[in-house]
């Protein structure tokens, strides 16, 4: 009972209290940016719209370099990059910077989502707090509330708890889920939900009409989405690689005026076409618009052509914030240009079934975007079952692309993570080189001795000559070992380098035959690494999974 009443205390409370603090950030963040500046600009004049989005790219830019030490404007991949990165927590000092340029790119209207900074907090949040109780938690456990954190930030901003959690735990990998945290992510996300909603209301983000039933042009309308929103979705990671590469690799003065431009010209465009500036935003009044079943299928194309270039001019630009609510937008989309070529407009079954389709397919969630749909229409089979469907085809024609550089294919076994890691995880730096001069008698009776081991790496002036071995010295005979030098008997033993993996210095050693391996940085020796390092790597691998 003991046992029991600590492990509840560890993984429920401190998650519980985790999600309190992300839900109530959560609400504040989204208060200040959309409540009391987004919502402004959209009500503003059209030209303090068309400008609003470039000035939101500056302000972005000025607050990751003065206040995030030049941190990138990555928000949700950050969980995605440290959820993997086992020796470093997850750093607290970009958190203000990247929200504050979040806000700035946000707030002023850029094409981007909230979530993405609610990840982040969340993520940051749950990271803060198991640091500050790592005694609580065993090796097995290093990042659980870290995932709980990620997931209150999600069930928060969409008012979706289950959602919330299956997200945390489905992105970190494309075709797995991340195990040992299920219990912390439901907690985190269910306590942030009610304290989100306690301060900021109940409301649903999205308006569900209509009654589908199972019928044989709803479930053919469901793969022909789910096949549409494949192939967008390759599209729109392949856009967002490189919108975040150009970002990294453009100079600053030339970037900001011309992305700030290209966007003054989609917010004019959109305003002449829809008579509103629908390229501004998350992308809620896109999906609005889209709704009204009297607009045209080439608008709704157009639009979709629109808020795709309005997501990667503001990646571009250095903007921080989310791709979530960008992909379902173009989901809907697609899914309002079937229903009208199928003329079904009468419910929002197929605007929904791209919302899931095109999420679970961009990020590799298709769990967290069924659950989605679940919770936005309240379990409704007829929206549930096309959902389903079309995401599963979406997903499969994804094939490998996903929006997030970080992710991986799936949880590794215990060797396989070992062999991924660095060899400078298993490097021991006090290698005892021996002289190419020294005799063989010494290297016996000193050398071998004070190594431990029948191996040792040879080197003058510092720099790597070969490895001299026990079996290389057993045919001298005795009375001539002090004649000869290790240079007589040496092998020229091929080096790792520092920047090999441990999977390719296990190749060489299994290829030679050796137990040790030297290990060199521009031919200078640092160490070695041997097979009896690599199997105490277990510190490092615990809590892969938590």
């Amino acid at each position: 009972m003991r046992a029991v009443r600590w492990r509840f205390q560890r993984t429920v409370v401190l998650a519980v209290a985790t999600g309190i603090v992300v839900g109530l950030a959560v609400a504040l963040f989204e208060y200040v940016a959309a409540g009391m500046v987004l919502e402004r600009i959209l009500d503003a004049r059209l030209a303090v719209q068309m400008a609003a989005p470039g000035v939101g790219l500056l302000l972005a830019t000025l607050a990751l370099r003065w206040f995030a030490r030049r941190a990138s404007p990555s928000t949700a991949d950050e969980y995605v990059n440290y959820f993997h990165d086992r020796r470093r927590a997850l750093p607290l000092w970009p958190v203000p910077g990247r929200l504050a340029a979040a806000a700035a790119t946000l707030g002023l209207g850029g094409a981007l989502g909230f979530e993405g900074p609610s990840i982040y907090l969340g993520a940051a949040t749950g990271s803060a707090m198991q640091q500050r109780f790592q005694g609580w938690f065993g090796r097995e456990e290093t990042r659980v509330l870290m995932v709980a954190g990620a997931a209150a930030g999600v069930a928060a901003v969409f008012r979706a708890p289950v959602t919330g959690a299956v997200f945390a735990l489905e992105v970190p990998y494309r075709h797995d889920l991340a195990a040992r945290a299920v219990l912390p992510a439901l907690m985190g996300a269910a306590s942030s939900y009610l304290a989100f909603v306690a301060v900021r209301g109940t409301d649903p983000l999205l308006g569900v009409f209509g009654h589908p039933t199972f019928s044989t042009a709803d479930l053919a309308g469901a793969v022909a989405v789910g096949l549409l929103c494949g192939v967008g979705a390759r599209g729109f990671a392949a856009v967002v690689g490189w919108a975040k590469r150009l970002s990294r690799r453009s100079r600053v003065r030339v970037r900001l005026p011309a992305v700030g431009l290209a966007l003054l010209g989609l917010a004019a465009s959109s305003y002449a076409v829809f008579d509103a500036s629908l390229t501004l935003g998350p992308g809620y009044q896109a999906i609005t618009w889209a709704a009204d079943p009297h607009e045209g299928l080439p608008l709704v194309a157009l639009l979709f052509a629109m808020r795709f270039a309005a997501t990667g001019l503001t990646l571009a630009g250095g903007g921080a914030g989310g791709v979530f609510v960008p992909l379902a937008v173009q989901g809907a989309l697609v899914g309002r240009f079937v229903s009208g070529l199928l003329n079904d407009t009468q419910s929002s079954l197929f605007p929904l079934v791209g919302m899931a389709a095109f999420l679970g397919a961009g990020y590799r969630t298709p769990i967290a975007a069924i659950a989605f749909v679940a919770e936005v229409t309240g379990g409704r089979a007829g929206f549930v079952i096309p959902g389903l469907i079309a995401a599963v085809t979406a997903d499969l024609v994804m094939g490998e692309s996903s929006v997030s550089g970080y992710q991986q294919d799936r949880r590794a076994g215990h060797l396989e993570r070992r062999l991924r890691l660095p060899v400078t995880a298993a490097l021991v730096r006090d290698a005892h080189p021996v002289s190419p001069q020294t005799s063989l008698h010494d290297l016996v009776n000193v050398h071998f001795v004070s190594a431990d081991a029948r191996s040792v790496p040879v080197a003058s002036d510092g720099h790597y000559l070969g490895m001299v071995r026990g079996e290389d010295v057993e045919h001298v005979e005795q009375l001539e070992r002090d004649a000869m030098t290790v240079a007589d008997v040496m092998t020229s033993l091929q080096p790792a380098e520092l920047s090999w993996t441990m999977r390719r210095a296990v190749m060489v050693m299994r290829e030679t035959g050796a137990e040790r391996l030297a290990v060199v940085d521009h031919g200078r020796l640092v160490g070695v690494v041997t097979m009896t390092e690599i199997l105490r790597l277990d510190d490092l691998l615990d809590g892969e999974d938590a």
